[in-house]
């Protein structure tokens, strides 16, 4: 195939190339570039071009940490971009995946290789994935601008999709949106948001952040940040401020977060200080609440987690952990009324390490997506349910990223074969796990059934990947137990 292939758009016309026996096209302008008075505003749809836009490289990445030079201050501003793999342009009506990518509500870029869609797109479908604003940019909260700027981008995004993927072989009534860790979360956003219906047919949620923000917890991160460059967090004293100035700002609260913790409450000891607000308007409940008052009964649900989530995060990882900072994490992240006699007694035979690695799994990614099926049935909608244990590392286990990699099949199989404490099994293990995770998503994509049993809170059925999977009740049971009377809503501040 040495045609280049070009498509019509609602926008204008695109050129990409193939890859072998998948069609790329990247960098396709979905928005307006949020520069000037669009900044901080709700995103517009592009304007239209003329001729031919070649479409063969990422699009700018937005500003974020480690490329505060990039995107909006260093480039064009035309960094709300996406990117389609598409195995046949001539087909009518294969299924779609959408692609929003994780970073702690802080990073993150289309760009990324282990975002590539082309294992994915060779197997039937067309995949897209995006760049949105993060950072201040796209979820503080500022006076006189929208909250969750980022997930509007998302929605405009998905409009783009809805307008435009049919003349790339998709068929616009069946779009699945995915996405892992903040990721995750901006997608439970959009599962409670009034003007994303209609926009997906199916979402599959993995790992998804407790963490979702009253105006006045995020108002008061937003000031914290503004005071460090002696301004409010309105649009009117940061519009004059470049990104990576911003930048610097928040990473300097990030390296104080703790201090917080007092008043912000346990968001204070999480990576970011990000999250999407609960602000009434876009977005007027938390994904819980939204879904059991029944907000995504037309959608179906495949939410999970691995199963060593914060391992990847866990600082005190491979040194000692003293028995007062296991007390004081779990008295302060352990549902009441359990606090830390919970889990010492459903957990007896754990460490100090292991109890504090366990309640920061459960209360940040583990139990909100468990409590995420409980309310999509509580709502009259149908969810299934998936836990990641297999793994190659033993220091880091099933980690938080380890699912997105099998799926999209990039994990470096070199690096698993080569690793000093992998099994003699283990990549042959990795390709197979990867195969069957990537068929069951495509499976859920394609029909709204993954291939097992659909979640309720009796049975707790639940895909477990592990070298071969199965099917079988929550594995997760004392946790669960531990965290059945907690209802997950918004964080607010504590005093």
């Amino acid at each position: 195939m040495n045609v280049r292939p070009e498509i019509s758009t609602t926008a204008g016309t695109v050129r990409g190339r193939w890859d072998n026996a998948v069609a790329v096209f990247r960098g396709i302008p979905y928005a307006e570039p949020p520069v000037g008075a669009r900044r901080f505003a709700v995103p517009v749809a592009a304007k239209p071009w003329e001729g031919v836009r070649e479409a063969l490289a990422f699009g700018p990445p937005v500003p974020s940490a480690g490329r505060a030079t990039s995107g909006v201050e260093a480039d064009s501003g035309d960094c709300l971009t996406l990117n389609v793999w598409t195995p046949d342009l001539g087909a009518a009506g294969l299924p779609v995946l959408v692609w929003i990518h994780g970073g702690k509500y802080l990073e993150g870029t289309s760009a990324n290789p282990h975002n590539d869609g082309a294992t994915l797109a060779g197997r039937g479908a067309v995949v897209i994935s995006m760049n949105y604003r993060v950072g201040l940019e796209g979820f503080a909260h500022i006076t006189g601008a929208p909250d969750n700027r980022g997930i509007l981008d998302q929605a405009a995004a998905l409009r783009w999709v809805r307008d435009n993927v049919a003349a790339f072989g998709g068929d616009p009534g069946n779009v699945t949106v995915f996405g892992q860790s903040a990721g995750a979360g901006c997608i439970a956003a959009l599962l409670a948001m009034p003007s994303a219906v209609g926009l997906f047919r199916r979402a599959i949620v993995q790992s998804l952040p407790g963490t979702f923000f009253s105006r006045r917890l995020a108002a008061a991160v937003s000031a914290t940040i503004a005071a460090e460059l002696g301004v409010r967090a309105t649009v009117d004293e940061l519009a004059g401020i470049p990104p990576r100035t911003l930048i610097g700002a928040t990473d300097a609260l990030i390296r104080k977060m703790p201090d917080f913790a007092e008043t912000w409450g346990p968001m204070a000891l999480t990576p970011t200080p990000f999250s999407p607000v609960v602000d009434g308007e876009f977005l007027p409940r938390s994904p819980w609440v939204a879904l059991a008052a029944g907000s995504a009964r037309d959608i179906d649900l495949l939410v999970g987690h691995t199963r060593d989530e914060y391992r990847l995060f866990n600082h005190l990882s491979g040194g000692e952990v003293t028995d007062e900072q296991v007390t004081a994490a779990l008295d302060r992240l352990a549902p009441s009324p359990y606090g830390s006699d919970g889990y010492r007694t459903a957990y007896s035979g754990a460490t100090a390490g292991q109890l504090y690695e366990l309640v920061n799994s459960d209360w940040l990614f583990r139990m909100p997506c468990l409590h995420l099926a409980d309310a999509q049935h509580a709502g009259n909608g149908r969810a299934w349910v998936y836990e990641l244990g297999w793994h190659y590392r033993p220091d880091q286990g099933a980690s938080h990223s380890l699912d997105f990699l099998l799926v999209f099949g990039t994990l470096d199989l070199d690096e698993v074969r080569c690793h000093p404490a992998a099994g003699p099994s283990a990549a042959a293990e990795a390709v197979r796990v990867s195969r069957r995770m990537r068929t069951d998503w495509l499976k859920f994509a394609t029909t709204g059934d993954p291939g097992w049993a659909s979640y309720d809170p009796h049975t707790r059925l639940t895909r477990v990947y592990g070298a071969e999977p199965d099917t079988r009740p929550y594995p997760e049971e004392r946790s669960r137990r531990i965290w059945s009377g907690h209802r997950f809503d918004i964080l607010d501040l504590i005093t």
